[in-house]
């Protein structure tokens, strides 16, 4: 064999050689790149891929009941926050006005004294009261009973006379109301009661 075609087959050989050895390295690095990180448990003895799937979330359509009864529940809550200060209020003079009259005996005595008192409350409350709405004087006159232990048809009895309480119930009645309306903290006014412990919390009162 002739001493070129000797170094045509080295040379052959030699790239031959390069290129596997080139192709090795590629491939190797090919391999390194395609390498992905998981994370893994092991369970009963077997290693098993673990992974955190993305959270879903599930809404629901409100129903129109719950939606009437936020709408109410809101409502009473800004009546009571309106008119509990003024109920808190009343609730004193006319309890200050009882006490007062206990030790009262003569007819003419009671009748001066319930007239200034009645002034007062009118100067005080008159203005205020006259801007509330028809629920909230509903809201009020629970709340007056919540805290004189009294309804105000009973109250307006004992100040003015059976004749006047009959005729503000009756004006009650035309206005989807009731004077003798009772006050239940623990039954139908539950959540009135409720509001009124949230409001006391609040303001300190």
């Amino acid at each position: 064999m002739s001493k070129s075609l000797n170094n045509i087959i080295a040379t052959i050989y030699f790239l031959l050689i390069f290129l596997m050895i080139g192709n090795g390295i590629a491939a190797q690095q090919i391999i390194s790149r395609d390498t992905i990180t998981s994370f893994a448990v092991i369970y009963n003895g077997d290693t098993i891929e673990a992974k955190e799937l993305a959270t879903v979330f599930f809404y629901s359509r409100g129903h129109h009941y719950e939606a009437q009864r936020t709408a109410a529940w809101t409502r009473l809550r800004n009546a009571i926050y309106v008119t509990y200060p003024y109920a808190k209020r009343a609730g004193a003079v006319l309890n200050d006005i009882n006490a007062k009259l206990n030790a009262v005996n003569n007819e003419e005595q009671r009748k001066r004294y319930i007239k200034s008192r009645e002034a007062e409350l009118r100067k005080e409350f008159t203005d205020p009261l006259t801007n509330l709405s028809i629920y909230q004087g509903k809201v009020l006159m629970k709340l007056i009973n919540r805290e004189t232990g009294n309804n105000c048809f009973n109250i307006i009895k004992e100040y003015k006379g059976g004749f006047t309480a009959r005729f503000y119930q009756t004006v009650a009645f035309f206005f989807s109301s009731n004077l003798k309306q009772p006050y239940d903290p623990s039954g139908e006014d539950a959540e009135t009661e409720k509001i009124v412990q949230e409001v006391k919390r609040m303001y300190g009162i």
